[in-house]
C-alpha cells in the first residue's frame, strides 16, 4: 500500500459532490415558467414531480 496516496479519494468525493450541489442549487436563467425568470435545476425537478402526482391523484379519482 502507497501511504502518499491516502485520502486521494476523499478530496475525489469533496469535488465530485461541490460539482453535483452547484449544478442542483445554481438559478437556471432566462426560465419562461417562472415568475422570478430563474429557477434552481431542484426546483425545476420538484415541480415535475409535483405535477406527476397531481395527475396520477386526479385519474385516481375519476370513477370506473
Amino acid at each position: 500500500m502507497n501511504y502518499r496516496q491516502a485520502g486521494h479519494t476523499s478530496l475525489e468525493y469533496v469535488i465530485v459532490c461541490a460539482a453535483l450541489a452547484f449544478a442542483l442549487f445554481v438559478p437556471i436563467s432566462g426560465d419562461a415558467a417562472s415568475p422570478e425568470g430563474a429557477r434552481s435545476t431542484l426546483k425545476v425537478v420538484l415541480d415535475i414531480f409535483k405535477q406527476s402526482y397531481r395527475d396520477v391523484s386526479h385519474a385516481i379519482s375519476l370513477p370506473n
